[in-house]
């Protein structure tokens, strides 16, 4: 009987190691791989990853290690699971390495000079491996404590669809598959912008109802957004859109929620960072995604709103003020006329 293949995560995060843990819980052999060979010792002598999910314990079959070159020759199936930021130039160096690969994205993020999402840059890098995107309302932290959670495997690939569900499947973690890889990447990237909007509202003891119209008006965005850079707008009711977006705009475990809730406790924007001490994609993607919407003269107010807020000096209750105020448009944006 030959021996099971390990798996890679690449990424020493909270996502990452909850990742690294799901898998070796159902039978995986792991490879962690971590920037940090520090991390790497403390995880060993401890079996636990204090620094981004505290309290839990990782399982035996996770191999916390920081040898790049190494991860990669023994693995076929890698989850990235790397800052956007940094992305390129961890994988740049071995880009030899990733042919023929499955490269399963978890980032979150768009990078800013080209607006390409992770998993194109990981097709620039890497043009001859397989790529897939993995995405969803998934808290990291409730993800290694078992609470039960869905995620969306996208890629045009179904035999590497196929291979990620058998890998994550299990008892506390169901795996759906889409061919709709570009919009679900989206929504993980897009979402994110909003849920700091939604942290900053709850700060400042705004209503439920503030909050759902927050929650609905974002989705007709992102939705109207995705689907003029070409993505399935059906993709957005999904877990990918609306699941993420709801769980990233209501809890206090949601990172952008948390940097939004500093700000509207009145912290400077990097204070709030310092606070959260982690990365918040949602805030590099805040520029970025103003400065697309306006290229492609597309209506995104909260967007607009949120950069006047986090950038120019502006107060929540002043850009919800001008969106009371705006002109009414239609409810939802791509639901098909009758003629009536």
């Amino acid at each position: 009987m030959t021996e099971q293949q390990p798996i890679a995560v690449l990424g020493g995060g909270s996502f990452g190691t909850a990742i690294a843990n799901l898998l070796a819980e159902n039978g995986q052999h792991v490879l962690h791989w971590m920037r940090d060979p520090e991390q790497v010792e403390a995880i060993l002598a401890t079996r636990e990853n204090p620094r981004y999910l505290k309290g839990i314990k990782i399982h035996s079959a996770v191999v916390p290690l920081s040898d790049l070159a190494a991860t990669l020759n023994a693995c076929q199936l890698v989850f990235v699971a790397l800052p956007s930021s940094v992305l390129r130039q961890v994988l740049q160096p071995v880009a030899g390495q990733l042919d023929g690969k499955l490269l399963v994205s978890t980032i979150k993020g768009i990078e800013a000079h080209s607006f390409k999402l992770m998993s194109q840059i990981l097709e620039e890098i890497a043009p001859r491996a397989r790529i897939g995107v993995l995405s969803g309302p998934n808290l990291a932290r409730e993800v290694a404590e078992h609470a039960l959670t869905a995620s969306v495997i996208a890629s045009e690939d179904e035999e590497l669809c196929l291979r990620v569900q058998e890998a994550l499947h299990g008892r506390t973690f169901r795996v759906y598959a889409s061919g709709d890889r570009f919009g679900v990447e989206l929504g993980g990237a897009l979402k994110n912008v909003y849920a700091i909007m939604a942290g900053m509202a709850s700060a400042m003891g705004m209503g439920e109802n503030t909050r759902s119209m927050l929650i609905t008006r974002a989705l007709a965005e992102m939705t109207r957004f995705a689907v003029q850079l070409g993505a399935n707008p059906m993709t957005f009711l999904g877990l990918a859109g609306v699941g993420d977006l709801i769980v990233t705009c209501s809890s206090a475990k949601s990172r952008n929620y948390q940097v939004g809730f500093a700000l509207g406790e009145g912290l400077s924007l990097e204070d709030a960072v310092e606070r959260l001490g982690e990365v918040a994609e949602g805030v590099n993607t805040i520029k970025v995604l103003k400065d697309k919407a306006e290229e492609l003269q597309i209506y995104m107010p909260l967007v607009t709103g949120l950069h006047a807020i986090v950038f120019e000096g502006r107060t929540l209750n002043q850009v919800i003020g001008e969106l009371m105020l705006a002109e009414p448009k239609t409810d939802v944006d791509f639901i098909p006329t009758t003629g009536f």
